[in-house]
């Protein structure tokens, strides 16, 4: 079992309860774990028609949810990713935990402090920067964070960074005016080096379910997202709702956030992910 599924498969356990397993226990036990409703019936659907559950029918079905063409991301020296997401989802964390594992893989990073909304936000970045003993472009005496991209981005071009993490302020999917801002970051990016942000990185908190799915659609829609790390699904029963996500959006499930610490964070391994909740619902 991987660690973030712990206490979805704990909840799985309960409403089993030795039962012999079912299409009607199956519906919901998925919907126990936070599968949307209209995947869970897909899920039913595509199962052979005998009430009793194949596992490896099962595990055939939810691991096809996984099998579709992912973004060509090209390659670029600074290579930008835009780091955004809704308040409390965990995004500076992310941003400090990303540039450690980036620095782990000998890539020369840079932080760009573009968070000018939210108070002690650029104090935080610094202070990771610190603890990591990696650059950082700040200004927090600006409010234009769109400014403070393109100068993280000409630092990275005249100093050879190779990773560049801009960091944006917290934000809902209906704030007009920080969308718009979100918006500007992505122009003033592409004039700082064409075809910047090479990547736009939505960081969801897992705790919030299927209301995560509904702030990546959104913003899928806005932004045109290239990936997406989900944070403190270890703290959480919700974690089907990553199939829901990867049916709904097809996009790239890039990393799994744990904790506070530093190095809390793993990569997204989908057969893993299957396995896990498949072994779950049978309780093995």
């Amino acid at each position: 079992m991987i660690s973030y599924l712990k206490k979805t498969i704990a909840s799985l356990s309960k409403v089993k309860q030795n039962q012999h397993l079912t299409k009607d226990l199956l519906e919901e036990m998925l919907l126990e774990a936070d599968v949307s409703y209209d995947v869970v019936e897909e899920i039913l659907y595509y199962l052979p028609p005998s009430d009793k559950v194949n596992k490896e029918d099962l595990r055939r079905v939810m691991s096809s949810y996984f099998m579709y063409d992912k973004k060509d991301i090209k390659e670029a020296k600074p290579f930008v990713e835009l780091i955004l997401g809704v308040n409390g989802a965990g995004k500076t964390t992310t941003v400090a935990k990303l540039a450690n594992l980036y620095k782990k893989e000998n890539f020369k990073v840079l932080l760009g402090a573009c968070d000018t909304f939210r108070a002690g936000a650029t104090k935080q970045l610094k202070l990771w920067a610190d603890k990591l003993n990696i650059d950082i472009v700040a200004n927090e005496q600006s409010n234009d964070p769109s400014a403070i991209a393109y100068d993280s981005i000409q630092k990275a071009l005249s100093k050879s960074y190779d990773r560049v993490l801009l960091d944006t302020a917290g934000r809902l999917q209906n704030q007009k005016n920080l969308n718009q801002e979100l918006e500007k970051i992505i122009r003033v990016s592409n004039k700082a080096l064409e075809g910047a942000p090479h990547r736009k990185i939505l960081i969801l908190d897992g705790t919030q379910g299927n209301t995560a799915l509904e702030q990546a659609r959104v913003f899928n829609e806005l932004v045109s997202l290239d990936g997406l790390i989900i944070t403190k699904l270890d703290g959480t029963a919700k974690g089907g709702v990553l199939l829901s996500i990867a049916r709904e959006l097809e996009l790239n499930i890039l990393y799994i956030g744990l904790g506070e610490a530093k190095d809390d964070i793993v990569s997204f391994d989908y057969n893993a992910y299957v396995n896990s909740l498949v072994d779950g619902i049978y309780g093995e």
